[in-house]
């Protein structure tokens, strides 16, 4: 059984200003410490490549980056809940690879909650390391979580 998408109609596209309140629909429902709105508005601003992914007219997932001398980092990467498990976040992910090596990038660099398994083995399933980790590089309640770094040849 394959993992294909459950869908016909899909579009990656630019997110826009006007697609903040789904965004932050979608990152309240997926993380118990999600980005803040400031945070999504500041990466459109500064001009970080934000990315939707539209299944139908539903915005159902996005992805931000950046890129500099010639590394790319996927700094944030999410499908609405009721999406996962669909292929979204493959689609995403392939998305974010191609832009970076448009932009002339060698490697993709990520971080990624331990606990967020599911992530970690799509990462790891696109090509994905372990390169180090970062401590308590996350919030978590009223403590910190480490960060899993990972790093992909592109």
């Amino acid at each position: 059984m394959s993992a294909q998408p459950e869908f016909c109609h899909y579009l990656v596209r630019p997110l826009a200003e006007s697609d903040l309140d789904r965004v932050m629909e979608i990152e309240l429902d997926a993380y118990p410490h999600p980005w803040t709105r400031g945070i999504f508005a500041d990466c459109l601003r500064v001009g970080y490549e934000c990315w939707g992914l539209q299944v139908g007219s539903e915005l159902s997932g996005y992805t931000v980056l950046t890129h500099a001398a010639g590394e790319s980092h996927l700094l944030n990467l999410c499908v609405a809940p009721q999406w996962q498990g669909r292929g979204l976040g493959s689609i995403l992910l392939a998305h974010a690879r191609r832009l970076a090596v448009a932009h002339g990038c060698r490697y993709m660099f990520l971080e990624v909650r331990p606990s967020n398994e599911s992530a970690i083995a799509l990462y790891r399933k696109r090509g994905f390391v372990m390169v180090g980790e970062r401590p308590a590089y996350y919030a978590d309640g009223d403590g910190r979580e480490d960060a899993i770094v990972m790093r992909c040849a592109l």
